[in-house]
């Protein structure tokens, strides 16, 4: 991944692997588009050695669907003791019932009926030398709290969340563990001397006639981004219309301007 990591997003690494290294850890992570949730969140889960996962969304992608691939998941963390870093996003959230399964998850590692009666007698038996060699005598009870207390200590769960408009606040009242079984880790604005070393990362590689150019085009960066924040303001204070500016797209703006500098360039060659 081509990331930047500037003293910010140091910061949010250090607090996801530190939620997703706890046992039942999960984080919500809560900032606009384009903030670094998920870059960051993958990240993470390379640093604790645990597996990324996450779903492919398509117009076919229902419950059952979700049941199927959270199947996989409870067998991979639950019989085969592997780390599972299940990231998810408000825009993969396609069925509100999806919340219902991920409601569970969060608050007690159990979902209701999320394997049939066979499938369950298939993890027992697995399960069983495991839970004979940590000293506990195998019955079918003690197997599944086995099973279930594995899953817990191995799949973490890190949901990505915009603030912006009630989305976020209607799904916490609806699924309180989204809330009360996590640990929130708010991502505020990028700071200028963020913008800063993204803007100089990111133009390095542009060619420009000398050093002193380079230096002024990468410090406008940050502040042209800082003048349309003002001005976002001025129109809401005025026009009461919200404009947001996102991390995003001040890449967008970067990308923009070497797309430019190039086209401009060949037309006057």
């Amino acid at each position: 991944m081509d990331l930047v990591l500037f003293e910010d997003a140091m910061k949010h690494v250090c607090r996801i692997t530190r939620i997703i290294s706890a046992d039942a850890g999960h984080a919500l992570l809560v900032g606009v588009g384009g903030s670094g949730k998920q870059s960051l969140s993958r990240l993470s889960a390379f640093i604790c050695m645990q597996t990324t996962t996450t779903i492919m969304i398509s117009s076919t992608y229902g419950l059952n669907d979700l049941k199927t691939d959270l199947q996989v998941m409870y067998n991979k963390s639950g019989l085969k003791d592997e780390g599972i870093m299940f990231l998810l996003t408000e825009g993969q959230i396609t069925n509100e019932k999806f919340l219902v399964f991920i409601n569970d998850l969060l608050s007690s590692g159990e979902i209701a009926d999320l394997f049939a009666n066979e499938d369950k007698d298939g993890i027992v038996n697995g399960i069983r030398p495991a839970v004979k060699s940590a000293g506990i005598l195998d019955s079918r009870d003690n197997c599944w709290n086995y099973y279930i207390s594995r899953v817990r200590k191995n799949l973490h769960m890190c949901l990505c969340f915009s603030p912006v408009g009630d989305n976020f606040r209607n799904k916490a009242r609806k699924f309180p563990a989204v809330v009360n079984s996590t640990v929130i880790d708010w991502f505020q604005p990028w700071p200028e001397d963020a913008l800063l070393s993204v803007a100089s990362k990111f133009l390095a590689d542009v060619e420009m006639q000398s050093q002193e150019v380079r230096d002024s085009i990468v410090r406008f960066m940050p502040f042209s981004f800082k003048t349309v924040n003002e001005f976002s303001a001025l129109i809401l204070e005025q026009e009461r219309r919200y404009v947001y500016t996102t991390p995003k797209s001040f890449l967008e703006l970067i990308k923009l301007f070497k797309t430019l500098l190039t086209k401009k360039k060949d037309e006057l060659q």
